[in-house]
């Protein structure tokens, strides 16, 4: 992937999970994940993908993840919408909150500086008002899954780049319902109505 970007695009910065800040410097940042859900693939799980964001000034302007296992790739651009396989999607989805599946991401650092008590009684908390919470270690996966109003919502608390630029992109382009309870947190989801009761189970 590095090589790619690298040579399509040399005046671009680039930062990449497992290598760090690879260039600095253009108007352009590629924030790469070249195996989001590695724990699951290495453990045999199918639930993993690759993804990559550009940024830009204003943030994310365009990301695209690939699942390989079910051959699914969205591509998102700002102003555009969000193409699964080539076709528009959306984050469309009546499902009431009590009914929703949603998933939950925590960053890395969250595992590391003592906070794993707290995200525990946000999942618990998401439990609690609805029928499903997933955490597959694989976010990308799930922004996807919103992005096609396949799945109700995402909860994320203090996540990792690497993942939530290009979440972000998709969530926002495919007319999810989004917000931040906090700093630390972020909501998106198929409705305002599910957005709002999430977020007030977290806070």
């Amino acid at each position: 992937m590095l090589d790619v970007i690298r040579n399509a695009h040399p005046d671009h910065a680039v930062y990449a999970e497992e290598s760090g800040e690879v260039s600095v410097g253009g108007n352009y940042r590629w924030v790469v994940d070249p195996l989001d859900g590695t724990n699951n693939f290495v453990s045999g799980l199918p639930s993993f993908a690759t993804a990559a964001a550009v940024l830009d000034d204003d943030g994310p302007a365009v990301g695209c993840v690939y699942v390989p296992v079910s051959d699914d790739l969205y591509v998102a651009r700002r102003g555009e919408g969000v193409r699964h396989d080539g076709d528009p999607v959306s984050a469309d989805s009546d499902v009431p909150t009590e009914k929703a599946t949603v998933g939950f991401v925590i960053g890395h650092e969250v595992k590391l500086d003592g906070r794993l008590d707290d995200a525990a009684e946000m999942q618990a908390a998401l439990g609690d008002a609805t029928k499903r919470v997933i955490e597959s270690w694989s976010p990308c996966v799930h922004w996807g899954a919103l992005a096609r109003g396949r799945l109700d919502g995402m909860v994320c608390f203090h996540p990792d780049d690497e993942e939530q630029h290009v979440g972000e992109l998709l969530a926002s382009e495919a007319g999810a319902s989004v917000t931040r309870p906090g700093d630390d947190v972020y909501v998106a989801a198929t409705t305002r109505a599910v957005r709002d009761e999430l977020a007030a189970a977290v806070r």
